[in-house]
């Protein structure tokens, strides 16, 4: 045990390691000090013609698929499960959350919107060890405009939002998919840097994972300004397994939301930690009038 050459070679290997745990926590500050940044914007092989009838109803859904991993977090990244879910809420838009794009492997993302004709927009808010981590847009319509939000107001929590626009008509309706902070002084910053944004005009929809546990001034910010929905009670839709906390939500303005209800299927609560949350929102009149496709 005192032979210094077996002494010497193994503090060269304490300091190698060292070295190369230091150099990991270079690359990852460096990267994790990047600003959030749209990363994917791609359209299916297969585009569905647009409807010449505008639609009086649009479907949205909210999803943490808790990157691919499963309701526990421990399970083997499987984006298979999600995407069964994903085609199980016939959804015209789709936000997600907790979506992983890895480094080293096939992107599961663009495979699940190409298996279901779907455009999809992508922004990574950090990175993760295994990938790109951050939130997505899947839709069944073209996406006419991108804008990203940093809303990384705290040195603990990298957070971003996705604002996507789509034609409909003589307006258009914009979709904003987040994930909000866990600390509710930071979660009323990026509420409000949200809603003052100059972009969001008319009909806005606003839905993701909010981590609104409780009513904070952050939910009462987005209740006051798009309106809560009808029903007296947010469902629930976290853990999966059981839920009790209505942390994934929808809010609109401009598009009344006619019904809001939690996705409990067999496979969504093996897929995520989360359920998936749907809306019904009607559309304005003066969206309604019917164009021809050149």
């Amino acid at each position: 045990m005192n032979d210094p050459r077996r002494l010497g070679r193994i503090a060269a290997v304490v300091q190698r390691r060292r070295k190369q745990a230091e150099a990991r926590r270079g690359r990852r500050a460096q990267l994790d000090s990047v600003a959030p940044y749209l990363s994917l914007v791609r359209a299916p092989s297969q585009i569905q013609p647009v409807p010449k009838q505008l639609p009086i109803q649009v479907r949205v859904a909210t999803y943490n698929v808790h990157r691919w991993s499963g309701v526990t977090g421990r399970q083997a990244p499987d984006a298979t499960r999600a995407g069964n879910v994903i085609s199980e809420l016939d959804a015209d838009v789709v936000a997600l959350q907790e979506v992983l794009r890895p480094f080293d492997a096939e992107d599961p993302l663009t495979a699940i919107a190409e298996a279901q004709n779907l455009h999809v927009a992508f922004v990574v808010t950090r990175t993760h060890r295994r990938g790109e981590l951050g939130n997505a847009i899947l839709s069944r319509w073209p996406i006419t405009s991108l804008f990203v939000l940093d809303l990384s107001f705290s040195r603990l929590e990298r957070r971003s939002a996705m604002a996507a626009e789509f034609d409909l008509g003589k307006r258009s309706l914009t979709v904003v998919a987040t994930h909000l902070a866990l600390r509710d002084r930071t979660r009323q910053r990026q509420v409000r840097s949200i809603l003052s944004h100059p972009q969001l005009r008319g009909p806005v929809v606003l839905m993701g994972d909010l981590n609104a546990w409780r009513r904070s001034k952050a939910t009462q910010a987005l209740e006051a300004e798009l309106g809560a929905h009808h029903n007296h009670c947010w469902p629930a839709s976290f853990p999966s397994a059981r839920p009790i906390l209505a942390l994934d939500r929808i809010y609109s303005r401009g598009a009344p939301v006619e019904t809001l209800e939690v996705h409990c299927s067999a496979a969504a609560r093996r897929a995520s930690d989360h359920l998936p949350v749907i809306a019904v929102l009607k559309l304005p009149a003066n969206l309604l009038s019917s164009r021809s496709v050149e």
